[in-house]
């Protein structure tokens, strides 16, 4: 028979799961790393292999920070200034939702447009943080993402394994990032043009997925007190 403290555990523990299995989906979706070791291995491309690796942890890293950065502080900052929990959640949702929509409809502007902000710097000496981490592989539709979920944060004690989950989640992204950077030409070999938009309409279409169910837990806490008024 289980006691108080393993059910504590218990719920503890799927509290960090569940927040881990929301977040990394989400975070993949949105950053598609297959899709981004493209840009990476044609901005790279004049750079010797021991400083793409170098390169490639690098961004590791600083997405890390990025991510982090806006899961942990995005809301906080937002209610700053007076903006509720409930419109995070239903702005965070129709942004992520129509990131999503456009991602999927239209990915080859999508990808173009990382190619505009990259050949901007061509030449540069450091161009790990900038573009190819900000705004390329985490840009500002990664940080509205990162803001969204954390939107979806319990209360009370909750919100530290809520943390933690998510927390895990970039950490396991900035893995994926690292990875697929570092071994971009295989990756790039392998996938080719038509697997990477084949991931990337996949990844467009559960961030779409992932952006709805946000949307609707801000909308349900809108309508919840009214109705229940009734």
């Amino acid at each position: 028979m289980r006691g108080p403290q393993g059910g504590l555990k218990l719920c503890v523990m799927h509290e960090a799961l569940h927040a881990f299995l929301l977040g990394f989906p989400a975070l993949f979706s949105i950053v598609n790393p297959p899709s981004a070791a493209f840009i990476f291995r044609e901005v790279t491309a004049d750079r010797t292999h021991e400083e793409r690796v170098r390169m490639a942890r690098r961004v590791g890293v600083y997405a890390l920070l990025v991510m982090v950065s806006a899961l942990w502080a995005g809301s906080y900052v937002l209610g700053f200034f007076g903006i509720t929990l409930a419109a995070l959640r239903v702005a965070g949702g129709l942004v992520v939702a129509a990131s999503a929509w456009d991602l999927l409809r239209m990915p080859e502007r999508h990808d173009a447009r990382k190619q505009e902000q990259a050949q901007a710097s061509e030449g540069s000496e450091d161009i790990a943080f900038f573009p190819l981490t900000l705004p390329i592989t985490t840009g500002p539709g990664t940080i509205a993402v990162a803001i969204a979920l954390s939107a979806g944060r319990p209360e009370g004690a909750e919100i530290v394994w809520f943390l933690l989950g998510t927390t895990g989640a970039a950490v396991a992204m900035a893995l994926a990032i690292w990875l697929t950077f570092r071994f971009a030409d295989r990756i790039v070999d392998m996938l080719g043009p038509t697997g990477s938009r084949i991931v990337t309409r996949l990844a467009a279409f559960l961030l779409l997925c992932i952006g709805v169910q946000i949307l609707i837990g801000g909308v349900a806490d809108v309508l919840g007190p009214m109705l229940a008024a009734h």
